[in-house]
């Protein structure tokens, strides 16, 4: 336990050191982004800085940013970004006037992509220009070239490429310029170092200059400044939020095991932060979620150019003047207009109700704004006499209410549904006091609780006493510190967010695929938080055990994790498969099926060299459709895995079998068993006498039908052999007509059709009967099968 104490001491002196010299970095940095334009506001006018008050960060690398400040009377407020914070911002941006004023307006600087800038200029240049394409542009302007001795002033004429060949017979490449002199001679220079070109007009050259200064305005500070303009009058509170890029925060985690068996481990967990958003971060509520909503990026801080087609002008431009109907009513127009802006209008949320006070009394003039909570969008209005205000078009999803009347607290709801398509209504009832204070009610929970306006608008989080405390909040969780943070700009810091005991227990695992053997622990998330993935480091006795990484563990999870490699253990496994033809005969309903059965047998040999016992986890690989056989069971089991447990003394070697069986079923119908596949189940001595009768049973009922069918196809092939010779005797008696034997061979052949005549009558009668009986013997041996039961197992 001393060596416990030393460590945390020493990793709370580290955060308080650290702490300190954020505080001290944070005194040192000029505040450098809500600040007052001398040069743009009036005298009369006050400028404020909007301090970040709480941030939210988020794993897919964006934050929640919130400003709240108190004005007086109308005030410009300036906030400088960077371009690619403000894309963010401007999809995301809520700016609200709690009091009586309103904001008047949002400006910020445009910047045009380079390429549109370099449009302006008369030159052909692109971001990219080499010297041959820079010359050729100038051609037809004036210039003065020098090479060496040889100069001339006069018209650039043309640059061109051409191919030598020098004394060695190497082909090179020569850039050749000709300029046409005031005199009308036509010089031409190589383009080399030894050659100078000046542009002699003024003009050009300022051209140039432009040209290069938009370039190199390209490299300059990427200053993107905001101006919200609060109009009004009297001391209020102005709030904004926004989402920004930002780093995504890590989690890591040190687990310190206890000295004394039968305590519980110290578990800390860490959030590493890092504020690179470009503005100090000072008594920030800082809240850390486990979680990635979808956000994307779109640069609408940029002008959008459209591609537009190029028609042709027609031959003959001729407009014939024509009168236009008016408006049939205004409120028809006003309707198809809001149609159009607000698609689906008809079918669109709408939200009212009634404003009071305590007593009951309706409140008239009071400004209720209405904000989603999923894009930010917000719209306002007032009571009218009777104390009503009414929004159409509310968009659906989680939404926020804020209430302000002169002479009461401000009522903030959060975190109430507003139902697609349908009419929802909530009233809001006014507690007299001043617009700072606020009441708070979140729609899922009816607790109230006052803070002040600029803290109020937020979401209301759970303010436990503790270090940090974790809320789910559905698919994600959060963090939430207690203590305000202060983090200078473009500096980092190592946060606490939890700290607790758990249960851990020191194993040793094996893995049967890697063949790896490492020291574990399977810990027991007792704490009520759940663990963000991350890192972690162990320290056991009085040194570093290792490290690794777990992923996210919810309370009361139990979790294996691993740190080290295990040297003093020794694993072997032997691996045996055998098969076995039928284990099972199960017959109903004139239907057979045979379990056959697949055996695998693992022998896990294993030896503990260390002077200190130890608790072995195997993980053997869980198949599908692969059952234990008897013997040793799991005592955890996992999607990939079964967890057997074996403990081995010091220098003792114990040994383990796990048996595993695969069946597999065959289907037959009874009616079509044959000899040869009876004699491969009889061969099994396990066949029970039941299942041999039935066996025989059939194949007796079989054999009668197929010699039945035996009879039935002999009687059918004379039957088909005397048609052929009767059609042949036919054939015969047609060819005697003329002949001198033909009454003779007539009368034999009439003899001879005669007596096959009586055969096939005879034939025919035995067939019938054969088929008769026939269908009876199947009948039999139908119901046989379908009344025969059976379910053995050997």
């Amino acid at each position: 336990m001393r060596t416990q104490r030393w460590v945390i001491a020493f990793l709370l002196t580290t955060v308080l050191f650290t702490s300190r010299s954020f505080s001290q970095t944070q005194q040192k940095i000029e505040s450098p982004k809500l600040v007052k334009s001398v040069s743009q506001v009036s005298n009369s006018e006050q400028s404020s800085r909007l301090p970040v008050k709480r941030v939210v960060l988020y794993k897919n690398g964006v934050g929640y940013f919130e400003h709240s400040a108190r004005v007086r009377g109308s005030q410009e407020l300036v906030i400088d970004f960077t371009t690619a914070q403000l894309n963010d911002v401007l999809k995301s941006l809520t700016v609200v006037d709690l009091g009586d004023g309103h904001i008047s307006g949002v400006r910020y600087n445009s910047i045009a992509p380079l390429e549109e800038r370099l449009k302006t200029l008369r030159l052909p240049f692109g971001e990219q220009v080499t010297r041959t394409g820079f010359l050729s542009a100038m051609r037809g302007s004036r210039v003065e070239v020098h090479s060496g001795s040889s100069s001339a002033t006069g018209r650039l004429l043309s640059v061109e490429q051409e191919q030598r060949t020098n004394d060695k017979g190497t082909n090179y490449q020569v850039t050749e310029l000709s300029v046409m002199t005031d005199t009308g001679e036509m010089k031409n220079f190589d383009l080399g170092p030894a050659v100078s070109v000046r542009l002699a007009e003024r003009d050009l050259n300022q051209e140039v200059g432009h040209y290069l200064d938009l370039v190199g305005s390209s490299r300059a500070r990427d200053l993107r400044r905001m101006s919200i303009s609060a109009t009004g009058s009297g001391d209020r509170d102005i709030f904004v939020s926004y989402i920004s890029e930002v780093p995504v925060w890590k989690s890591t985690y040190r687990i310190i095991l206890p000295e004394k068996a039968g305590e519980q481990s110290l578990l800390q967990g860490w959030a590493i932060v890092d504020n690179t958003i470009g503005e100090d971060w000072k008594d920030v509520q800082l809240s850390l979620v486990a979680g990635a909503p979808q956000s994307f990026v779109q640069e609408i801080s940029q002008p959008y150019y459209a591609r537009r087609p190029v028609v042709a002008l027609p031959q003959s431009l001729m407009l014939t003047p024509q009168t236009h109907e008016g408006t049939l009513t205004r409120e028809f127009d006003r309707l198809e207009q809001y149609a159009k802006l607000s698609p689906g209008v008809m079918g669109a949320s709408s939200l009212r109700g009634v404003v009071t006070d305590l007593s009951g009394a309706v409140v008239a003039g009071a400004q209720v704004t209405v904000r989603s909570e999923q894009n930010g969008a917000s719209q306002s209005t007032t009571t009218d006499a009777r104390g009503i205000y009414q929004f159409y078009n509310v968009p659906s999803g989680n939404s926020a209410l804020f209430v302000s009347s002169p002479g009461f607290k401000t009522f903030n709801l959060s975190n109430f549904f507003v139902g697609a398509g349908r009419s929802n209504e909530i009233d809001a009832r006014l507690e007299v006091g001043t617009s700072s204070e606020a009441v708070e009610v979140r729609g899922e929970a009816p607790t109230v609780e006052t803070e002040s306006a600029s803290v109020a608008v937020r979401s209301a989080v759970s303010k436990q006493h503790v270090e940090a405390a974790g809320k789910d909040l559905g698919d994600y969780f959060e963090y939430n510190l207690k203590q305000k943070i202060t983090i200078g700009k473009n500096q980092s810091a190592l946060v606490p967010i939890l700290q607790a005991h758990i249960d851990a227990e020191k194993v040793s695992l094996w893995e049967e695929e890697s063949k790896e053997i490492r020291r574990a622990l399977w810990i027991t998330n007792s704490s009520d938080q759940t663990l963000d993935s991350g890192t972690f480091n162990i320290l056991d006795g009085d040194a570093f055990a290792g490290e690794g990484v777990l992923e996210t563990i919810h309370p009361a999870e139990r979790r294996l994790i691993s740190y080290a490699f295990d040297p003093a253990l020794r694993i072997a496994m032997d691996e045996e498969s055998s098969d076995k033809p039928f284990t099972r005969v199960h017959i109903a309903k004139g239907l057979m099926y045979l379990t056959h059965e697949q055996h695998d047998v693992r022998k896990y040999r294993l030896h503990n060299s260390d002077t200190a016992p130890r608790q072995i986890v195997i993980e053997h690989p869980a198949r599908e459709n692969w059952k234990l056989a008897p013997g040793p069971k799991p005592e955890e089991t996992s999607e990939s895995y079964l967890r057997f447990r074996v403990a081995v003394g010091p220098g003792q070697t114990e040994t383990m079998q796990i048996e595993e069986v695969h069946p597999e079923d065959s289907e037959y119908e009874l009616s079509n068993l044959d000899d040869k596949q009876v004699a491969v189940i009889v061969q099994q001595k396990q066949v029970a006498p039941a299942v041999h009768e039935v066996f025989q049973r059939i194949l007796a009922q079989k054999n009668q039908v197929s010699s039945l069918a035996d009879q039935l196809k002999a009687r059918q092939n004379e039957v088909d052999a005397i048609g052929k010779d009767q059609a042949r005797l036919r054939e015969n008696m047609k060819a005697l007509k003329g002949s001198a034997e033909e009454k003779a061979l007539l009368q034999r052949y009439t003899k001879q059709l005669d007596s096959q005549e009586d055969r096939l009558s005879t034939l025919n009668k035995e067939i019938a009967d054969l088929q008769q009986k026939q269908a009876q013997e199947q009948q039999k041996l139908d119901d046989m099968v379908q009344q025969i039961t059976l379910d053995e197992s050997f």
